[in-house]
């Protein structure tokens, strides 16, 4: 059997790793002194509640070598042939590299694979890799599915001032300057942060990505991510309606994505047959 392993960016819930026999390895983040666990020592909700008081920023880092190491150890003792390791971009994060270090380490055949985004598109094709791994598909077929998953993201910040503050905002910066009162739209493109577009209002903003939903066409799969976003139930409702028949994912989003994309933040992301 193969196993998936990917890690705690694709803000997938401990529930919803658990239901898809899902791996997470997890990132770490510090506020201050105080350093975590993600989704370990610190819950997804209790991260938005110390948001709310922190003044500076938290920071993030990648999984030790180690830590996948001993995933990947794990999965092989508990009858794993294969493992397929789904990372967060490489241009975000040094987590793929840990992981390829530490596949070289273990005797379990380990393909380690740079998904080229983040959060929920990241978690949607973790998903569809363990979709295929339960319906018996072998290693180079897993791998396939990955590559064929491909989940596409449009998303809206309240701010822009985290991803500025963070170092995240690739060339969506040039595009969007310094218009901090717009509400930016944003995607991934080659790996990093890139502009899709930019709305005066929230509302604005959210009828784009709906708009935007509307348009995909052939969806087996809705994931719809947030920053702790008050009016998240009312969006999730009217994005449902946009979407008939698939399955419909409604995530709080962890450290690593909400220090990077603030309070309020909202994603769309989805997977085509």
């Amino acid at each position: 059997m193969i196993r998936i392993v990917t890690d705690s960016s694709a803000d997938l819930s401990p529930a919803v790793a658990t239901e898809h026999h899902i791996e997470v390895v997890p990132l770490t983040i510090r506020f201050g002194d105080e350093e975590f666990v993600d989704r370990r020592d610190l819950s997804a909700a209790a991260f938005w509640e110390r948001m709310d008081r922190a003044v500076d920023l938290p920071t993030t880092a990648a999984p030790s070598i180690g830590a996948f190491q001993q995933a990947f150890d794990t999965l092989e003792e508990e009858g794993a042939d294969g493992v397929v390791a789904i990372c967060i971009s490489e241009g975000l994060s040094a987590t793929y590299r840990s992981a390829q270090l530490a596949a070289a380490e273990v005797s379990v055949p380990v393909r380690v694979i740079d998904s080229g985004t983040a959060s929920m598109p990241l978690g949607l094709t973790a998903i569809a890799a363990a979709d295929a791994a339960r319906l018996g598909a072998d290693l180079d077929d897993v791998a396939a599915a990955v590559a064929g998953a491909r989940p596409d993201l449009l998303a809206t910040l309240d701010t822009l001032e985290n991803l500025k503050r963070g170092g995240r905002i690739g060339g969506a910066e040039a595009f969007f300057g310094g218009l901090l009162n717009v509400k930016p739209l944003i995607t991934f493109t080659d790996g990093v942060v890139a502009a899709a577009g930019r709305v005066r209002t929230r509302r604005k903003a959210l009828t784009a990505l709906l708009d935007w939903l509307a348009s995909q066409e052939h969806v087996t799969r809705l994931g719809i991510v947030h920053g702790n976003a008050p009016d998240i139930e009312e969006f999730a409702g009217l994005a449902a309606e946009r979407v008939s028949d698939v399955p419909v994912l409604v995530e709080l989003a962890g450290p690593v994505i909400g220090t990077h994309a603030g309070a309020g933040f909202v994603g769309l992301a989805v997977t085509h047959t």
